[in-house]
């Protein structure tokens, strides 16, 4: 079973981050919960979600100990980092979380995910920079990635998907 929190201020999209992860994770076979968290304020408000992912039917989406966390905010950070288990992973914004107390035993990745989704000149790509990283980190297949993009973006207008794709693709390889 994997659990894992993703925050950041509401409209950096880690709420659709994580829902398209959950979707990867069923096109994959795997049992999923998803279960959203909004601030007051919704947009610059704090906003998580949780995702849990297993091979057997997930009793409940609560986590008390968290497998990951992806943290794109200080207060995220500073929210959520004593739930990461020894052992878990810490994927956090760069650019943003400028304070990050290290805990022995958790694997720490800093990335600018805005920089990257900037450089293909979308910069409200950099949730799936997110997903790209976190699918690479966590060896989510990368067709089912692409599958769960297809399912969200097909028909937006021209060009929606395609420029997620990349992001995604930057994400990849950026760790």
């Amino acid at each position: 079973m994997l659990k894992l929190i993703l925050s950041g201020y509401g409209g950096q999209g880690m709420l659709l981050c994580g829902q398209l992860l959950a979707y990867a994770s069923m096109i994959e076979g795997k049992e999923v919960t998803w279960f959203p968290t909004y601030g007051a304020e919704v947009r610059g408000g704090a906003a998580n979600c949780s995702v849990v992912i297993s091979d057997k039917p997930v009793g409940s989406p609560v986590i008390d100990k968290a497998d990951a966390l992806i943290a794109c905010s200080q207060p995220s950070m500073d929210k959520f980092h004593d739930m990461v288990s020894d052992g878990g992973l810490v994927l956090y914004h760069s650019a943003i979380v400028k304070n990050v107390e290290k805990k022995p035993g958790v694997r720490y990745v800093g990335v600018d995910f805005s920089a990257l989704a900037n450089t293909i000149e979308f910069p409200k790509a950099a949730n799936m920079v997110v997903l790209g990283a976190l699918g690479s980190l966590l060896n989510v297949s990368e067709t089912a990635i692409a599958e769960a993009l297809k399912y969200k973006f097909s028909g937006m207008r021209p060009g929606i998907l395609e420029l997620n794709e990349k992001a995604v693709e930057l994400g990849r390889v950026a760790v």
